[in-house]
């Protein structure tokens, strides 16, 4: 039998929708909304790295956290974003970080999930 630990950090998921092509392609953007997001969240980056698959294409970015992850995989042409937060910490805030990128994207989420974890340190 497994001891019951409490949850210590939030692994967050979700799609977006409803996105213009164009800012979903710009990686300066992608790299500006991921940023708000950490800020919202109040999370330190301690890294970000960006790929843009080229002209009026999606564009992958990763912030790296202190306190664990913020992704964003775009498809301008389809219109949708997927998110991927996790933050752990006292004060993190996930959904923070997600209605920021909502909002720098001007999308909106159709789908979130939002998993407890159990191994993040306080």
């Amino acid at each position: 039998m497994t001891a019951h630990h409490p949850a210590k950090g939030l692994h967050l998921i979700a799609d977006l929708a409803g996105g213009a092509p164009a800012p979903l392609s710009d990686p300066a953007l992608i790299e500006r909304v991921l940023r708000a997001a950490a800020d919202a969240a109040k999370v330190r980056i301690v890294g970000l790295n960006l790929h843009h698959f080229g002209v009026e294409q999606g564009v992958t970015g990763v912030a790296l956290l202190a306190e664990s992850h913020i992704s964003i995989h775009s498809w301008p042409e389809e219109g949708v974003a997927a998110i991927d937060i996790f933050v752990c910490g006292e004060g993190a805030d996930a959904w923070a970080a997600l209605r920021a990128i909502e909002e720098g994207l001007a999308m909106r989420s159709t789908h979130a999930q939002a998993i407890p974890r159990l191994g993040a340190r306080t």
